[in-house]
């Protein structure tokens, strides 16, 4: 599912106008990165917290010059779901073996 078919979705539920559904979307995502680029977690009680992540400073590699990197330390915006929806996705969607789970 994509933005617009989210901005379609609440417009058939709720009836509003398409651009002020946008606004409201855009306007939602927007107050979400200015509270995590400010330091600040956001958290909406029974859907999850979007949270900031430290990852430590860590050595990796460059494959395609076959050489050693330092991967500075740094923070990363993260989205942990509620335990409501956690247990309702477990409970609704099917477990499937693809590529990308294995």
């Amino acid at each position: 599912m994509t933005k617009a078919d989210i901005i379609t979705e609440i417009i058939s539920e709720t009836g509003s106008e398409r651009i002020d559904t946008q606004k409201v979307i855009e306007t939602f995502m927007k107050k979400i990165k200015q509270s995590l680029t400010s330091g600040e977690n956001v958290y909406l009680r029974g859907f999850g917290s979007f949270i900031i992540k430290y990852r430590a400073k860590k050595l990796g590699r460059h494959i395609s010059k076959d050489m050693s990197i330092v991967i500075p330390a740094h923070n990363i915006p993260a989205f942990k779901p509620s335990k409501s929806f956690t247990e309702l996705v477990k409970k609704n969607v099917p477990i499937t073996k693809t590529k990308k789970n294995i």
